[in-house]
């Protein structure tokens, strides 16, 4: 009985060990995953869904570039989401063991295409869908809620064949409550780990699709 009880003692202590770790990791380099990717124009840029809430409390802008042009990277964004959308093209694996139904898929669906104000993006069955704020077809797309946070994404043209992919969050989360810590430290984090998978994921998609 001692052993188990020194065993149950030692791997809770390994978990809040690798729980505090990951928590002051997320503080320390915060500075560099909430700008992965992105310029000091891109950063400092608006982009639009910044409007919808104009104060947040986080702020994270990322970036990629594609070796395709705009119009090529916009279909993989209208058709995002799970529950018989076209998945968020990140750890899908992940996300199903949360019981998401993510399943990123590798081509267009036409029937997908037709995206609109006040559609909504299902992130999980059990929870409420994600609502189209605001959308520029073949530009920029904003999803989300001014009572928690703000997703958005633009597409921006470089030349012919390139274009670059900026997605901005910005999180509505008091300061001086726990909500933040925990967004600041926990989920913000995690949704970096993601979101830059699925810049990857979308990266090799419309890239495909032009070779």
């Amino acid at each position: 009985m001692q052993r188990i009880v020194r065993g149950i003692a030692f791997g809770f202590t390994l978990l809040l060990t690798g729980l505090t770790l990951f928590m002051v990791l997320a503080y320390l380099l915060w500075p560099i995953y909430s700008r992965w990717g992105a310029t000091d124009r891109e950063v400092s840029m608006p982009v639009p869904g910044d409007d919808l809430y104009p104060n947040p409390s986080i702020v994270s802008t990322r970036a990629i570039t594609i070796q395709a042009p705009a119009a090529q990277v916009w279909p993989w964004l209208v058709q995002m989401g799970g529950s018989g959308r076209g998945g968020l093209y990140s750890y899908d694996w992940l996300e199903n063991l949360f019981g998401c139904n993510m399943h990123s898929v590798d081509r267009i669906v036409p029937e997908l295409q037709n995206l609109k104000l006040g559609d909504e993006i299902s992130l999980h069955p059990a929870a409420p869908g994600m609502p189209v704020l605001a959308i520029t077809p073949g530009e920029a797309l904003s999803l989300g809620g001014k009572e928690m946070m703000v997703w958005s994404f633009y597409v921006e043209p470089i030349d012919e064949q390139t274009s670059r992919l900026i997605i901005r969050s910005r999180y509505n989360v008091p300061k001086n409550a726990g909500g933040f810590i925990g967004t600041r430290l926990f989920l913000a984090p995690i949704h970096f780990i993601m979101e830059e998978r699925m810049m990857r994921g979308i990266r090799s998609r419309a890239e495909a699709l032009q070779a």
